[in-house]
């Protein structure tokens, strides 16, 4: 995978009835993560962090606008200074890009969540 800065990742799927969460991660390997994406049902929040060896602070945002069971649409835009991901009822949830990378190689989706499509544009 090569994502470059402008570039926005479509993200289709369907999130399992029994769920606590998924990770959507996006970097240039497991342990430097530009983006790690992390709707968490039990705490009905979204975290977000970085990864450059060690986890960096914790952003949180409480508008979980999906849960179990149901169909989801991410689009993740990768900028020069963040990431904006817009979840499925308009809300966008912004991310510093902390490790100032100009292009990503690494996409790893983990957890609940089956992906049906998924599209670089």
């Amino acid at each position: 995978m090569d994502m470059k800065l402008g570039t926005t990742l479509t993200i289709k799927g369907k999130i399992a009835n029994d769920a606590n969460d998924f990770v959507i991660n996006l970097g240039q390997g497991a342990e430097k993560l530009n983006l790690h994406f992390n709707p968490r049902f039990k705490e009905s929040t979204i975290v977000c962090n970085s990864r450059d060896g060690t986890w960096g602070q914790e952003h949180r945002d409480n508008h979980l606008c999906f849960s179990p069971g149901s169909d989801v649409k991410l689009n993740i835009t990768f900028e020069d200074n963040q990431f904006k991901v817009k979840l499925p009822d308009g809300h966008t949830v912004t991310f510093p890009n902390r490790l100032s990378h100009s292009h990503l190689s690494y996409l790893c989706v983990k957890g609940g969540l089956k992906i049906s499509s998924f599209k670089f544009h």
